[in-house]
């Protein structure tokens, strides 16, 4: 597959290793910037018109991701005798890992992709424009893990997709234990 946007190196993937990085990537506006960045890099005052919103919110927003090591200065340009700053993302995917925190610290419980998927998605709901399926297996822990490194490749795959058209499609992918109930061994 050819490698798409952004129009900087980055790591393909970040583990979330504190509480401070998994608290910084779950605030809605910090999660559009971070997305906003899949495309290419931008200045802060580009970040700004596009969500419109002050400039002064977007540079602490940015600053909370800089700080915490999901953005990065990937290039520079002179303005009127001021540095103008383009920033990046510093991984393509970040992710929580199953592991403990290296640091001992507890991990925020509530970082919920699928919550902000849902949030997202009730305006296509009503309009007839979302699609999804939701299915249910009993299969072992093992078989889940392979199919979650199986689904992983598909959310690479779409992040590597070229920027185009108008509309910002997006893609809530999961696997989870339930409490569904199960048949009896059979007779």
């Amino acid at each position: 597959m050819t490698d798409n946007p952004p129009d900087y190196e980055l790591s393909d993937r970040m583990a979330l290793s504190t509480a401070a990085q998994v608290k910084a990537i779950g605030h809605p506006l910090r999660t559009t910037i971070l997305q906003l960045l899949h495309e290419r890099a931008a200045t802060v005052t580009e970040l700004a018109a596009a969500v419109e919103r002050p400039k002064s919110t977007v540079a602490h927003h940015v600053d909370v991701l800089t700080r915490n090591g999901l953005l990065r200065v990937v290039s520079t340009r002179k303005v009127r005798a001021i540095e103008e700053r383009f920033y990046g993302r510093t991984a393509r995917m970040f992710y929580v890992p199953a592991e403990p925190s290296p640091t001992g610290e507890e991990m925020p419980g509530d970082f919920n992709d699928f919550e902000v998927a849902a949030r997202e998605s009730a305006t296509a709901f009503e309009q007839g424009k979302l699609w999804g399926f939701i299915r249910h297996a009993r299969i072992s822990e093992d078989r889940a893990s392979e199919f979650w490194d199986r689904m992983a490749e598909l959310v690479d795959e779409f992040d590597r997709m070229p920027r185009s058209g108008e509309t910002v499609y997006g893609f809530a992918i999961g696997i989870y234990p339930t409490d569904h109930p199960t048949l009896p061994a059979a007779e």
